[in-house]
């Protein structure tokens, strides 16, 4: 028998297809709190050209720090209407877009207060394993003590922290090799 990978078993080769239902890039309903903001980003190949069908997740807390999650169970807020899931597929430009609310800080694997970030889940064709990897916001003070950024390098932290654009919106480039790639987790 062989184990040889085959491309049967690769993400693809047209990852859109059978998905667009599960599309879902406006994270939020009325009367959900918190502060509104547009992500617009791209995910590119290490040459820097666009990676056009590709689906980018995104997995968060509400403003108040829990998950819409039966595993959280901290006494905090659940606000009916905000799932903290959202999907996006990537255009011909690798672009993707959502528009959420920052996350509250939630607790991470020690205790201690994690800074606001999306976990991030990116799928494409010719990959055997999705990728993981988190958004941080510009500027938030908390990102200086954050657990995980703190265990990445610190010329490579820059790659997991949107930059600001105009007030409500951020950008965040996720890219897959080379110079500047993102950093991805093993999970």
């Amino acid at each position: 028998m062989s184990l040889q990978t085959t491309s049967s078993q690769t993400i693809g080769p047209y990852l859109h297809i059978g998905t667009t239902w599960l599309v879902t890039e406006d994270l939020t309903a009325p009367g959900v709190t918190g502060e509104r903001v547009a992500i617009e980003g791209r995910v590119l190949d290490a040459d820097r050209q666009p990676v056009v069908d590709a689906m980018v997740e995104v997995w968060q807390a509400n403003a108040h720090g829990r998950y819409a999650h039966p595993d959280d169970t901290r006494d905090l807020p659940l606000e009916a209407g905000f799932s903290g899931f959202g999907r996006s597929q990537t255009d011909e430009q690798g672009r993707f877009r959502f528009t959420t609310i920052k996350p509250g800080r939630v607790p991470g694997a020690d205790g201690r207060p994690q800074a606001p970030h999306l976990s991030v889940t990116i799928f494409m064709r010719g990959i055997l394993k999705h990728l993981i990897t988190r958004m941080y916001f510009p500027d938030d003070p908390a990102n200086a003590g954050d657990a995980v950024l703190g265990l990445v390098p610190g010329a490579r932290r820059a790659t997991l922290i949107a930059r600001a654009t105009k007030p409500g919106v951020v950008a965040w480039e996720v890219i897959l090799q080379g110079d500047g790639e993102t950093v991805f987790f093993e999970c």
